[in-house]
């Protein structure tokens, strides 16, 4: 686990990216989150809606995927907040890179605690999802 005294603002957590999405990642997705809608999984709904040309990924597998880039790098007991701002459809193909880095240093409820910017953004570099999380250090 990252020391508090090590860090400093600035620094960045070791980054993530993912296999391209497929129709069997929301396929998963789906079946893990309970959630089924035909956004995600149905494309001849999606093209008859005229919503879009394809289906979609879940808001909440990116978030997924930015909450795992912080267990990669604490233990989830070490979280204090998380909260996440969705910026773009991630459609399926597209590969995502998750990153972190540190924004401040501060004490919180007795504990040093370090805040992150989260940053889940295709190989393109556009932003798909952006986060914050607050993670107490030893």
């Amino acid at each position: 686990m990252p020391s508090f005294d090590a860090l400093n603002v600035g620094d960045e957590i070791p980054s993530m990216t993912t296999d391209p999405v497929s129709r069997l990642t929301l396929a998963l997705y789906a079946t893990g989150s309970g959630d089924h809608h035909p956004l995600h999984l149905d494309q001849d709904f999606v093209r008859s809606q005229k919503i879009a040309p394809d289906v979609f990924a879940h808001g909440m597998l990116g978030m997924a995927y930015l909450g795992r880039v912080l267990t990669q790098w604490v233990p989830q007991a070490c979280i204090r907040s998380f909260g996440v701002r969705f910026s773009a459809i991630t459609w399926v193909g597209e590969r995502l890179v998750c990153t972190g880095k540190v924004v401040e240093k501060l004490e919180r409820n007795g504990e040093k605690c370090v805040r992150l910017e989260l940053l889940c953004a295709n190989e393109q570099g556009e932003a798909k999802h952006k986060a914050d999380a607050v993670v107490a250090l030893a």
